[in-house]
């Protein structure tokens, strides 16, 4: 028998490409470098961690055949979730703020999974997304909450596969890893595993401009002030998955400079990012801008880019948000960062 055959879908999950940004790596002198984790069947990184979660819940006996599977999520673990539950036979429902793109609202019901859409709301109020799937779960003997946010097998998967990946393709020769934080398991357990190795490695936060995460590692308390246009980014609370985090370095940045990446990489390296993906990138070209040359730098393009076209690619939605297409370009963008006064870093 080949055992180079995958028995069904959720076996493709990991073992992605490492990508070099050849326009980005001329520009700033560095290796910059990405995680290509639009590879896995469901077309992002939450796959990794959908996978990881149930394959814990059932060795651990808390999900048995015929259960239904339920989660609270933005879109992507959502759609990694159903995925996983039909590939091991399981049913899927996802609960989900109305306001995502279409684009994840589609493929989570072509996944099999039913899907309940409710009225975005504060995290305080209890009709909040997350409450409402965990109340379902609760209330129903026959379903299961994965508790993305606070069950550490999220963490798990990538402080057991993401991270040593990345460690392997690099030969150990990693600088910076920068990410976005959106339940916290990716940032958690990937710098967990790679600060473990490589102690002097530096881990960039990178921060859509009003979201709490910065906030709260800067003054302690988690506070909003913005409306950036990015899904499934930014926590408003402690969660155990981001208490897994080593971070050294934080930032934020708006919504025109992860517009002004997509379009750059779009034209010179063929290479179309989702929202989340092109913070990330923004963030390692601003960490490149601040480390100097020479540097290894990784981060993750975190789904599939058509999963951002309703809002980053719909020039009326963009003109919308006030934002320019053409403000500035990738070279002015990087200058910028460099001249930018240190004070706007946080270091931890």
């Amino acid at each position: 028998m080949n055992t180079l055959i995958s028995k069904n879908i959720s076996e493709l999950i990991g073992n992605t490409d490492l990508l070099r940004i050849n326009s980005l790596s001329k520009l700033t002198g560095c290796e910059i470098l990405l995680k290509c984790e639009q590879q896995n069947p469901g077309g992002s990184i939450k796959d990794r961690a959908a996978l990881q979660l149930v394959k814990d819940a059932v060795e651990s006996g808390k999900l048995k055949p015929g259960m239904t599977i339920v989660e609270g999520t933005a879109g992507n673990t959502g759609i990694g979730l159903a995925l996983v539950a039909k590939a091991l036979g399981f049913n899927m429902l996802v609960v989900m703020p109305k306001g995502q793109t279409p684009e994840k609202e589609r493929m989570i019901r072509l996944h099999g999974a039913e899907l309940l859409l409710v009225a975005p709301c504060p995290f305080a109020d209890p009709n909040h997304f997350y409450h409402t799937a965990k109340r379902l779960g609760e209330e129903n003997d026959n379903y299961w909450w994965s508790d993305q946010f606070e069950n550490i097998s999220n963490s798990k998967a990538h402080y057991e596969n993401t991270a040593p990946e990345i460690w392997q393709q690099t030969g150990g020769n990693i600088d910076a890893f920068v990410s976005v934080a959106g339940t916290g398991g990716t940032i958690g357990g990937t710098s967990s595993y790679l600060s473990k190795m490589s102690p002097s490695m530096l881990t960039w936060l990178v921060d859509p401009d009003g979201s709490g995460i910065y906030n709260f590692l800067k003054e302690g308390s988690y506070k909003s002030s913005g409306n950036s246009f990015t899904e499934g980014i930014g926590i408003m609370r402690s969660v155990e998955n981001f208490r897994q985090a080593k971070i050294d370095k934080a930032i934020t940045l708006p919504d025109q400079d992860l517009v002004t990446v997509s379009r750059a990489l779009c034209s010179e390296d063929a290479l179309p990012l989702g929202s989340s993906s092109a913070l990330n990138v923004a963030g390692a070209l601003y960490a490149a801008a601040k480390m100097g040359e020479g540097k290894t730098i990784v981060t993750f393009s975190c789904d599939l880019a058509e999963r951002s076209y309703s809002k980053l690619y719909n020039a009326e939605f963009i003109a919308e948000k006030n934002i320019s297409l053409n403000k500035e370009t990738i070279e002015q963008l990087f200058e910028r960062y460099k001249a930018e006064d240190e004070s706007k870093v946080l270091s931890l």
